[in-house]
């Protein structure tokens, strides 16, 4: 298995384009900088769409879909209709309410946690079987305030965090394109090192300083 459909979630437009449901969208456009990939808007596949060709490999597939979050799967079907591309060989980048700014996880299937545009993909594949990139944006704490909370921009710290964890990911585009998921999963999940602790011995020399 290899993926051969890379999909970045968000919402079209300006005013969208610096909130945290559009992280999937710049996910996906650091992805295309880094294969030298254009995207360019594809009436047939309501989206922006880039084909990367790869000897002796189908064809990749990098799509932004235009159709705003709720009805993303219309996109994501019709481009993997037409090109018979099977739902394990589609990775979803998308915001993650449950993981910190920062915090990244893949993982294969599962429910969309009311995630509506995940949720979309789910209905029009008929299938909940595709790779998830989960891009953590921090939840606000109350259920009320989640859809203001994600068509508002992150503070400039929240921002740099989720930044620094796409760069971090970039690493493992080539072992998530050839499907070696598990090393991908050893590289993207790994945490920073902790600060290393002061001995006892140095900590209480340092208490007893006038």
């Amino acid at each position: 298995m290899t993926i051969r459909m890379l999909v970045g979630l968000g919402n079209p437009g300006p005013e969208y384009d610096a909130t945290r449901h559009n992280a999937g969208f710049w996910w996906l456009e650091a992805v295309a900088a880094k294969l030298g990939a254009r995207l360019a808007f594809d009436r047939s596949y309501h989206g922006m769409v880039a084909r990367v060709n790869r000897p002796g490999l189908e064809p990749l597939w990098l799509v932004e879909p235009q159709t705003f979050m709720n009805l993303s799967g219309k996109s994501v079907a019709a481009l993997a209709r037409f090109f018979k591309i099977a739902p394990d060989e589609i990775l979803v980048a998308h915001d993650e309410l449950d993981l910190l700014p920062g915090q990244v996880k893949l993982k294969l299937g599962g429910g969309h946690a009311g995630h509506n545009g995940l949720k979309d993909i789910v209905a029009q594949l008929g299938s909940a079987d595709f790779w998830r990139l989960r891009l953590g944006i921090g939840h606000p704490g109350v259920k009320a305030e989640v859809i203001h909370y994600v068509l508002r921009k992150p503070s400039q710290e929240h921002r740099e965090a989720i930044e620094h964890c796409i760069s971090r990911t970039l690493d493992a585009v080539d072992l998530l394109l050839a499907g070696d998921m598990e090393r991908a999963m050893m590289k993207i999940h790994v945490k920073p090192p902790r600060p290393k602790p002061v001995p006892a011995i140095a900590a209480t020399q340092e208490a007893d300083k006038p």
